[in-house]
Formats: C-alpha cells, sequence, structure tokens
C-alpha cells in the first residue's frame, strides 16, 4: 500500500483544496491529511475562521482522505513519516523547494495550485483580512 500524506490548515474549505486532495489520493493508496491546529496556526501568525475540531470533520467528509492527524509543529514531518510509513510528501508548490530535505525521507511532490482561488482570496473579498483571521 502506498502511503502519501499532506499538510495544511484547511479552513474555508473550498475547491482548491478538493483538486489538491483529489491529486494527492492519485499518487498512492491511502491519503493522511495533517490539518494545522489553532495554537500551530497562532504560532504561524494566522486565525482560522474555523475551529482545529471543525476543520477536522470537514476534512473527514471527504472521501478522498482516509485519516486526519493535527499539525502541532513544523519540526513532526520527519516523524510523521516514519511512524505512518509515508511513501509520498505532498504539498502546493508555492512551498516548491522549501521541503526537498524530506527527500531522504521519502518522496517529495509539489502540486501545483488552483490558480483562480485561495482562502487568502475569498478573506480578501469577504473584507476578513483585516480581521486577521
Amino acid at each position: 500500500m502506498k502511503r502519501v500524506i499532506t499538510y495544511g490548515t484547511f479552513d474555508l474549505l473550498h475547491y482548491g483544496h478538493i483538486n489538491l486532495l483529489k491529486r494527492a489520493k492519485e499518487l498512492g493508496d491511502y491519503l493522511i491529511v495533517a490539518v494545522s491546529t489553532n495554537e500551530f496556526n497562532e504560532i504561524k501568525g494566522k486565525k482560522s475562521y474555523f475551529t482545529y475540531d471543525e476543520r477536522k470533520k470537514l476534512v473527514e467528509a471527504i472521501r478522498y482522505v482516509d485519516l486526519v492527524i493535527p499539525e502541532n509543529s513544523w519540526d513532526q514531518k520527519i516523524d510523521d513519516i516514519r511512524e505512518y510509513r509515508v511513501d509520498t510528501f505532498v504539498i502546493g508548490d508555492d512551498w516548491k523547494g522549501k521541503f526537498d530535505f524530506l527527500n531522504d525521507y521519502c518522496e517529495v511532490v509539489y502540486l501545483s495550485r488552483t490558480p483562480e482561488i485561495s482562502t487568502s482570496k475569498i478573506k480578501s473579498e469577504l473584507g476578513l483580512s483585516a480581521l486577521k483571521i
């Protein structure tokens, strides 16, 4: 069984997220999604509209996703890859090159984003960016 893992906040879930998760699942048999916790988002300077538990439930409901785990820190990726016996790490291409060090543990794939949609764009158009959400 080929295992794939990806990471993200997945706030204000939209079709760009679904596209990424579908394409990630196509790279293997079992897709693990690490959803950033509220505490980790604070460290990153982000505030989500939905709580971690709400975002976790949304991601769990997506048919491409087999397991959702919490993302608590930048440094957990190697441990996750080992613990879940991951074959492929997948992330959006806006992170291109940032996770190449994981090639020592598994294949690293940068997938192109859905260009016309992003959570930042949604927040901006709804006037939420000023709220730091």
